[in-house]
């Protein structure tokens, strides 16, 4: 079975984890307020730690759930991309790629190939008891070029797919590892095929983390082979 899995309801727990840690955060700061006033020292000292503790937990919900957009889960083989080329001018093509929430992208590439490259998290058992399924962000769309003498030498193309996250789950573990001791690791993989006019491609990723790229139609099949692949 392939299909992805979003991580919405995840995302969409722990901002509503945030947002109601930070109304009792609220709630205890009004409260601690109150009984300063009142000259109720030990119960304003009291409601304050509360209020310290909520908010903190707001900070930590807020900041996790944005650490993780942009992610989604790997279950069984998911696709995570099908991509259609059309050819613009020798060895240059515009690819159209669409996701599997039905998101697009439109690029255009240089070369004979094209390339696809996604980043993989897996967890430490404590933390995949727990519930933890492997994730996975598409990162970025390249041309490759058959002669490996060209790639020195021809115009070369790399489109950051991932789109900008100040607090992306793999720069935080890069910059702050102690902050995410439950992460074991996170790896690259890669998938590329030949270009042809008119192609359409299927690109799918293993639980264990490898990508796979196919032709998703018997034409463009035919034209791979014709291609030399």
């Amino acid at each position: 079975m392939l299909g992805a899995m979003p991580l919405t309801p995840l995302l969409i727990g722990l901002y509503i984890f945030a947002g109601l840690s930070l109304l009792f955060a609220l709630a205890n700061g009004f409260g601690a307020r109150r009984r300063w006033r009142q000259r109720r020292r030990f119960g304003a000292c009291h409601s304050t730690l509360w209020s310290v503790m909520f908010l903190l937990l707001a900070v930590l919900g807020a900041f996790s759930a944005s650490a993780l957009l942009g992610y989604r889960r790997l279950t069984t083989e998911t696709v995570i991309a099908t991509l259609d080329a059309r050819a613009l001018a020798a060895q240059r093509y515009a690819v159209r790629i669409e996701f599997p929430d039905g998101s697009r992208r439109s690029v255009d590439i240089n070369g004979d190939q094209w390339q696809l490259d996604a980043r993989v998290v897996k967890w430490k058992p404590r933390a995949v008891v727990l519930g933890a399924p492997p994730l996975y962000r598409v990162d970025r769309i390249s041309g490759r070029y058959r002669d490996a003498a060209q790639e020195s030498e021809r115009a070369r193309s790399a489109i950051a797919l991932a789109g900008d996250n100040p607090f992306d789950l793999l720069d935080v573990k890069r910059r702050f590892p102690q902050w995410v001791p439950w992460l074991d690791a996170d790896f690259g993989s890669a998938a590329y095929l030949p270009l042809v006019d008119g192609g359409r491609y299927l690109v799918t990723l293993a639980p264990a983390g490898g990508l796979v790229a196919r032709p998703a139609d018997e034409t463009t099949e035919k034209k791979v082979r014709e291609a030399g692949w």
